[in-house]
């Protein structure tokens, strides 16, 4: 943009407006999550995609194995203690 937009066309003002306009949009795009699924879905995936391993290395079988091995060893203590918890206190 020029220093003053008050020595700009008209059309040249609006121009500036309309590409600012189509920048903002672009990132608020990137930074949106997906329209149109629930947010269910997207968590059931997000949970799906934690428990397979699948952030670790994609070369080394070792660590997604071990990553799923320890997830679900966590998710088993998990509710083992949410089950004492209940029958303890409720």
């Amino acid at each position: 943009m020029t220093a003053d937009p008050r020595n700009q066309n008209p059309h040249q003002r609006d121009h500036e407006r309309r590409q600012q306009a189509l920048k903002d949009l672009e990132d608020a795009a990137a930074g949106s999550e997906v329209f149109g699924t629930s947010a269910f879905v997207r968590q059931a995936e997000k949970a799906k995609s934690h428990f397979s391993g699948a952030d670790a290395e994609p070369d080394d079988w070792a660590e997604i194995w071990g990553r799923r091995i320890g997830r679900g060893l966590s998710l088993i203590a998990f509710f083992g203690l949410l089950i004492y918890l209940a029958v303890t206190y409720l």
